[in-house]
This record gives structure tokens, C-alpha cells and sequence, in this order.
């Protein structure tokens, strides 16, 4: 999990997230996510390259993260000045969305389709296959 840096005053507040300083890695793409309910699941794949950090700005949701080698963690994301780090092959499950949820998305890398594995029997392969 991050914690960003935040200002504020009676105005409201601001919340500060640059690249190489509060995430690790300069950001080549964002996207957001918004308008899913609580019973879809976005995300389901595995990057070969590109590392995230995703930030619900509003409302909430859940990410679920496995790495392939029995480890998984759940995390709720429902504060707009914390986020959580996804490294490159890791698994990822985005659920449980509030109705007013958007989970803004950073990304190491411009999108590129080659590099995402889509099948979670094919990405324990892979996995498998790395450690040998």
C-alpha cells in the first residue's frame, strides 16, 4: 500500500502522486475504471512488463492479488490518497465496486496486448516455468 501527500485548507483537498517519486516508476499510461457494480470483475490477468498503481479516487473496491506460488492478498481501496503497488506478473482481480467508485489506473508501459496473459492456468505456467 501508498500513502500519498496530501493538502488541504477549508477549499478542500489535494492529492499529490508523481512519477520516480511516490510510485516507482515513470508513468507512460492512465486509464480509469468507473460505472461497474458490486457483482463485476475487471481486471482478471497477469502483465509480463507493465507495473500499476491504482488509486479508487471515489468510492470503493477490492483488489485481489496472487502471485502464482500459493500467496494472495486482499485489498480494499476506498481512500483517495492511498494506493496500491502491483509489480509486473502478478495476478489481479478487481471487484466489489461501489456505485460511485473510480479506480484511476498508472502504468509503467503504453498498452500493448502481447504482453498480458489472460488465462490464469496459462500464467501459472509461466510462473512455474521462470523459477526453473
Amino acid at each position: 500500500m501508498l500513502e500519498f501527500p496530501q493538502r488541504g485548507d477549508e477549499r478542500g483537498h489535494l492529492v499529490i502522486v508523481e512519477g520516480q517519486q511516490d510510485i516507482p516508476f515513470d508513468i507512460k499510461r492512465i486509464f480509469y475504471i468507473y460505472g461497474s457494480d458490486e457483482t463485476v470483475v475487471r481486471g482478471q490477468h497477469a502483465n509480463r512488463k507493465t507495473e500499476f498503481v491504482l488509486i479508487n479516487v471515489a468510492g470503493s473496491c477490492k483488489v485481489k492479488v496472487r502471485d502464482g506460488k500459493g500467496n494472495e492478498a486482499v485489498f480494499l481501496l476506498n481512500r483517495p490518497h492511498t494506493g496500491i503497488y502491483l509489480p509486473k506478473m502478478v495476478w489481479k482481480d478487481m471487484y466489489d465496486f461501489s456505485r460511485d467508485s473510480v479506480l484511476l489506473c498508472l502504468a509503467s508501459e503504453h498498452y500493448d496486448a502481447a504482453e498480458y496473459i489472460r488465462e490464469y492456468d496459462e500464467y501459472l505456467k509461466f510462473v512455474n516455468e521462470e523459477e526453473r
